[in-house]
């Protein structure tokens, strides 16, 4: 059995029905691996490359992955906010950071692989998406060239997608409702950031191709 394991945030992690319909990629990436994978998804909203391992989040992921696992690494939202526990730099303390899950995976003989942060839904009025990420992208793709990393640019891949849609088309992948639609959601709700299960299912489409493009050996388990 090969696991792959999620270390991210909350467009990442898993949703119960309470939260339904709000979803995360990573609870959505195991319907496209065959028989003999499984995804233990250990990412948590509202967490920084910095907090998961301040809270002893990376360390039970580093004691039970095995030769042949995969880590898989999305950081970057939370990166930004500007709170002691959860801010880190994209030149210094992030890729530090990160490289701490990277550490991880190989000393056990397993494959981390990067991702940039998938892209929020912020349009500007020339129809393109604004730059909410900030340097924090290029961070992820200059340690990934450093540590001979792979890594997979969903910030561009979603970038792409949202943009080929549009700004009132691209509502569908998100968590917008409006009033009464929905019982967890009574008020509704117009959220940029947390896709609902359409939107999820997109992603992990996403993240399928790009380990396809990524010649990893994960690449022959995908039922797509």
């Amino acid at each position: 059995m090969t696991t792959v394991y999620l270390a991210g945030d909350s467009t990442v992690s898993s949703y119960g029905a309470s939260a339904a319909p709000m979803a995360g990629w990573g609870q959505m990436i195991g319907e496209l691996f065959q028989d003999g994978v499984q995804v233990r998804n250990e990412a948590r909203g509202g967490r920084s490359s910095k907090s998961f391992i301040g809270e002893g989040r990376l360390a039970p992921i580093a004691e039970a992955i095995t030769p042949g696992d995969y880590l898989f690494i999305q950081f970057g939202h939370n990166d930004q906010k500007n709170d002691e526990a959860r801010y880190t730099s994209p030149n210094e303390t992030y890729p530090h950071y990160l490289r701490q899950y990277i550490e991880a995976a190989r000393t056990k003989g397993a494959t981390p692989v990067l991702f940039t942060p998938v892209e929020r839904r912020l349009f500007g009025e020339d129809g393109r998406l604004k730059d909410s990420h900030g340097a924090y992208p290029a961070a992820v793709l200059k340690l990934a060239d450093e540590e001979n990393v792979t890594v997979i640019d969903l910030r561009q891949k979603s970038r792409s997608l949202l943009e080929s849609l549009g700004d009132e088309a691209s509502k569908k992948l998100f968590t917008w409702l409006e009033p009464g639609e929905s019982p967890n959601y009574p008020s509704g709700t117009q959220d940029n950031t947390h896709f609902n299960e359409t939107g999820a299912r997109e992603i992990a489409r996403l993240v399928a191709e790009g380990i396809r493009e990524s010649g990893l050996a994960l690449a022959n388990r995908l039922l797509i």
